[in-house]
């Protein structure tokens, strides 16, 4: 970790940022204050000065996220790299990683340098990357810290190439691990398409000086037209790689044989096939990255989540709610929320009511039934209304979201609020 400390140290350290009108939501009265000295007023998300729209999190739900994939991997034999592009929120974090978290996966180099400015110890680079500066600060990072251990994505011979020859040219001392991403199927992202191209990719990174092949990787959510046995079908495929590269010796620099799949539409797949994996040379790493779990949503993930398929493992919670006022009722079956696209996500779906507070006496009810939103603008979120509703002006709409991803990228500054409305804490992304 060096001399600066733990993660959880570092992420105390953003308590002394100051709050201002950086951070929207966060009440005017509180600016000067530090984000810690606003977090120890344990002020009412309501009642307590934050502005429409607002953004929160709720504790309750985060800590029942966490804890059901902590003991859901740990249940399966699977270790747990969740994907920190999803909130970029070092707090989350140290959270995962104090919840039996083996690292954080990220998904470019700038994601990395927000994570090791905070200590974490363990990164999965879930791409690959040519960039020379990239890789120059990849190999100072490792060189400065031993017991910083980082993967990397490669998919060709001359993205080895170009990997070697920055390293290279920067002098770096410790060999760079990386592992052999493998596509899933026609039309699918990045990743070699045949056993063949790996071998070639694993046959460049021999040749190189600088990296070490250490397993292989791959994406489960790119199979075409996924369902459980197309899904659980490339799956195979990637062990079979594995064993593959195994007995051709390409792992005998290794030190234990990386397996890394998992979104968060199919772990349960990955839970079942991983846990057949056959014997290799060396240990194996089953590697699950699912990130949307921390937060889970209202719509896209609740949809998708696999949970569904095994109700009997559990089942995650919405931990996100934005709330915005009503500040127009220009017609009976239409009403204005004071928020909109710089502040709700709207690419997986379109933010939800689903409950309503009272401005005139604080009674909080469940959205009725008809009350839906129409359409996004920049400020604005269009509902359409139903008959009897009564909805006010001044009241405050609870809208559930889609996407934690494009959630979390729009708000640099998050409350941490209980079920009463007490902000225990706030939360700081950095995208």
């Amino acid at each position: 970790m060096g001399s600066r400390g733990t993660v959880e140290e570092r992420v105390a350290e953003l308590d002394a940022e100051r709050i201002d009108h950086r951070f929207k939501g966060t009440p005017p009265d509180a600016d000067g204050l530090t984000a810690g000295e606003l977090a120890a007023q344990r002020r009412n998300l309501f009642t307590g000065g934050f502005t429409t729209p607002v953004l929160a999190l709720s504790e309750e739900a985060l800590e029942h996220n966490l804890v059901l994939l902590e003991r859901y991997t740990a249940d399966h034999g699977l270790r747990f790299a969740p994907h920190g592009k999803t909130s970029m929120a070092p707090a989350l974090f140290a959270r995962q990683l104090a919840h039996g978290a083996w690292g954080i996966t990220l998904a470019v180099p700038h994601q990395v340098r927000v994570a090791r400015a905070f200590g974490v110890p363990r990164v999965f680079l879930a791409n690959e990357v040519v960039d020379p500066a990239a890789l120059r600060w990849l190999g100072s990072e490792l060189d400065a810290d031993p017991d910083f251990e980082l993967v990397v994505y490669v998919d060709s011979a001359r993205g080895a190439e170009l990997m070697d020859a920055a390293l290279r040219a920067a002098g770096t001392r410790r060999r760079l691990d990386v592992v052999v991403e493998l596509g899933a199927g026609p039309g699918a992202r990045t990743g070699v398409r045949t056993a063949a191209e790996a071998e070639e990719v694993a046959a460049a990174v021999r040749r190189t000086g600088t990296l070490r092949l250490v397993g292989v990787a791959g994406y489960e959510g790119e199979v075409p037209q996924p369902d459980p046995a197309r899904v659980a079908g490339y799956l195979r495929e990637l062990l079979l790689l594995a064993q593959s590269l195994d007995a051709a010796g390409h792992f005998d620099d290794a030190e234990r044989i990386v397996v890394s799949a998992g979104g968060s539409a199919w772990f349960d797949q990955v839970a079942e096939v991983f846990g057949a994996a056959p014997a290799l040379s060396r240990p194996l790493l089953p590697l699950l990255r699912s990130g949307a779990y921390v937060t889970h949503d209202d719509d896209h993930y609740r949809r998708l989540t696999p949970f569904n398929r095994v109700p009997r493992e559990g089942a995650l919670h919405p931990a996100f709610r934005l709330w915005a006022q009503v500040v127009s009722r220009p017609a009976p079956d239409q009403a204005f929320l004071n928020a909109g696209k710089r502040d709700a996500p709207f690419d997986l779906g379109l933010p939800r009511p689903v409950l309503v507070r009272s401005e005139r006496d604080g009674t909080v009810r469940e959205a009725p039934a008809g009350l839906e939103t129409a359409k996004l603008s920049d400020q604005h979120l269009w509902l359409r209304v139903p008959p009897e509703d009564g909805l006010e002006v001044g009241d405050w709409v609870a809208l559930g979201l889609s996407h934690p991803c494009t959630t979390f990228d729009k708000w640099p500054l998050i409350p941490v609020a209980r079920e009463d409305g007490t902000v225990t804490s706030l939360v700081r992304t950095f995208f």
